[in-house]
């Protein structure tokens, strides 16, 4: 077939152009055209849809409890594994006739792919500004200071970028493989499975799977933002929330004598203090006395009694009434206050008592009476820190050499990836097609 003009111009165009930087230049300028002309842009509206949904399912969780911390942290590895996907799967495919011609007049594959590199950069850093934007205006409370950076949200945002930018180079390189755009939508769907099941955080792997996580993408991702996101040093909410539901649940609960007075003891026990606070004996002057046994029916039907030979109850008190005792004495106080906690320590002190320490005692209970004895919110305190410490890893402490190992691994997938992009292009001319 004859070569056209347009065909005879771009040859001659790309003879002159022969330098490396000035064939990145000149592709750049063409993918910025395609971002514009050919709607590339829309990568960026959905970007915002994505995140914006995303963020309204994790905003009541993410960075509150570890549970809901380490699902939010997989909800935004996915949310960059699928942009980043998205953005190059289509770009070298669908275009690849027009490369092979390109090459064949002089292009470089190298300047070729180093274009695509900082186009592909520059879209995945917006994507990055449009989701943590979005992700915070729909309620997403994320921390004001990093370890490495002054501002948390810059730092968040470079293990954003990085896992979104990879995402990207892989994408770029399944492109480079695929002969037509069919092909890489088919493939696409593989890879991003294996991405989010391989990902070593949410699903639990047989021990013969566990090297492929090696070489995933969202492994590094997955680690790096549950890190920043200090996963290990958040309350374990879910053991609380089923502590909670079993609050009617009944349970023959034994207990010891000395356990039941340990814990009466605990006078900085909120339940505790106010059962010890409840008076039994309150303070009475001797006018309440005169009034009690006054309208005591008890006392009336007695009043006939005798107390020695000649005397009755009644006559006592008709004494006292005519002396004047009752009214010149009213106000002297017979008693003071006694309250539970008074008794309790008064048994606490009792040899008796303590003698029967070990002494069982069963005890036909609710999990929410337990709760009560000891305490709800100390008991749910306990348990959280104790699941939260049981659940542990040291691949998600929240330190400056964790996250620049995983911001390192992440940037060598970058490099990989486009190196790979490179050789395969190379064989471009080979095709049969």
């Amino acid at each position: 077939m004859a070569e056209t003009r347009i065909e005879r111009g771009k040859r001659r165009f790309m003879t002159r152009h022969r330098g490396h930087g000035a064939q990145v230049f000149i592709y750049l300028g063409k993918l910025l055209r395609m971002f514009v002309y050919q709607s590339d842009w829309k990568v960026l509206p959905m970007a915002a849809l994505i995140a914006g949904l995303v963020g309204m399912v994790i905003r009541r969780k993410f960075f509150i409890n570890m549970e809901g911390t380490v699902m939010g942290a997989f909800a935004m590895v996915c949310v960059c594994i699928w942009n980043g996907c998205f953005n190059s799967i289509q770009v070298i495919c669908r275009e690849r006739d027009v490369i092979k011609r390109e090459h064949r007049s002089g292009m470089h594959i190298s300047s070729y792919i180093v274009a695509h590199m900082i186009y592909q950069a520059l879209l995945c850093l917006l994507q990055v500004g449009v989701t943590l934007f979005v992700t915070k205006q729909v309620g997403v409370k994320y921390p004001i200071e990093g370890k490495i950076m002054p501002l948390f949200i810059v730092e968040f945002g470079i293990s954003l970028f990085l896992i979104t930018y990879a995402s990207d180079m892989m994408s770029l390189w399944i492109s480079s493989l695929a002969h037509t755009t069919t092909t890489a939508m088919t493939i696409m769907p593989f890879v991003l499975i294996f991405q989010l099941v391989f990902s070593g955080g949410m699903l639990t792997l047989p021990s013969w799977s566990k090297p492929l996580t090696y070489l995933t993408i969202s492994n590094p991702g997955l680690k790096v933002i549950a890190a920043q996101s200090d996963v290990n040093h958040q309350p374990y909410a879910s053991i609380a929330d089923m502590i909670r539901k079993m609050k009617n649940d009944k349970i023959d609960a034994t207990i010891t004598v000395g356990q039941i007075m340990d814990m009466l003891g605990q006078k900085d026990n909120s339940t505790v203090s106010a059962i010890r606070g409840q008076v039994l004996v309150p303070t009475m002057t001797l006018g309440q006395l005169k009034a009690a046994l006054d309208t005591s029916g008890t006392v009336a039907a007695h009043r006939d009694d005798a107390i020695t030979e000649g005397m009755t109850i009644g006559t006592v008190l008709d004494m006292l009434e005519a002396s004047g005792f009752w009214e010149q004495n009213k106000d002297e106080v017979i008693t003071e206050d006694a309250t539970l906690g008074d008794i309790i320590d008064l048994l606490l002190n009792n040899p008796d008592v303590q003698s029967r320490r070990e002494q069982v005692i069963s005890v036909p209970a609710t999990v929410g009476d337990l709760l009560n004895l000891v305490g709800e919110d100390r008991a749910m305190k306990f348990l959280e820190e104790k699941a939260a410490a049981a659940n542990f890893k040291l691949e998600y402490e929240y330190t400056v050499d964790n996250v620049s190992d995983y911001w390192l691994t992440l940037f060598m997938f970058i490099l990989a990836f486009a190196a790979l992009s490179t050789i395969t292009l190379e064989f471009i001319d080979k095709d049969k097609r």
